[in-house]
């Protein structure tokens, strides 16, 4: 049997993969990660008692801006790296971005605030808390991405780990901020951040031993 025979026999009885099935599985699993998170931060924490009033202010559409857009661009880098040619990722400059964006907001609330109060607009109530719970929420949405590795084939599987968490962390903290009552920028931008990032650095250590196929 020659080459041209054995490809042509392994895929003789192969069904088609629908169009977008990668996605497909992805979304599913964050999907129900997501859902996990949002009902602990229900049951668990509480929703902030001011949502509605906090809705229609610009503090919480900069948080849900900042965590929406690394979400967006880390579920398009993971889906991109469930498959074997996940092709370039340049693109993912695009994520300083959002981080360059809420810098420079940042920059401008603490200019505009005396001195005196920087240190507490930083620390705002709960500092020590926030990462951790960040970090705490993605872990349901990363096990959910994992389980979508399950029927994929990623190749890069440390990048592919680093995505997966890079997509919890950052839902985790937009899930986060239906508790959350900080506003300003520099809190988002610090302790956020470090929840998202510590997320990522787990699915980077933990991607080359479980997406292994």
């Amino acid at each position: 049997m020659n080459t041209d025979q054995l490809i042509d026999q392994l895929s003789r009885d192969v069904p088609p993969v629908r169009r977008n099935a990668v996605g497909r599985r992805i979304a599913i699993g964050a999907a129900v990660g997501a859902l996990v998170s949002i009902a602990y931060v229900v049951i668990g924490m509480g929703v902030r008692p001011d949502l509605g009033t906090a809705m229609h202010g610009f503090p919480f559409w900069v948080k849900w801006g900042y965590t929406l857009s690394l979400s967006l661009c880390a579920i398009v880098a993971t889906v991109r790296l469930a498959r074997p040619d996940s092709g370039s990722l340049r693109w993912l400059w695009l994520l300083a971005v959002p981080v360059s964006l809420l810098a420079g907001l940042a920059a401008v609330e603490l200019i505009r605030t005396p001195e005196t109060e920087w240190l507490a607009m930083w620390l705002g109530h709960s500092w020590r808390l926030c990462p951790w719970r960040v970090f705490a929420l993605a872990m349901p949405i990363f096990a959910g991405l994992l389980w979508s590795f399950r029927r994929l084939a990623p190749t890069r599987l440390r990048a592919a780990g680093a995505a997966a968490g890079l997509a919890a962390g950052a839902f985790a903290a937009t899930v986060y901020c239906l508790h959350c009552p900080e506003v300003s920028a520099i809190f988002v931008l610090t302790w956020y951040s470090l929840g998202i990032l510590l997320a990522t650095l787990l699915g980077a250590l933990l991607g080359p031993r479980l997406l292994r196929w």
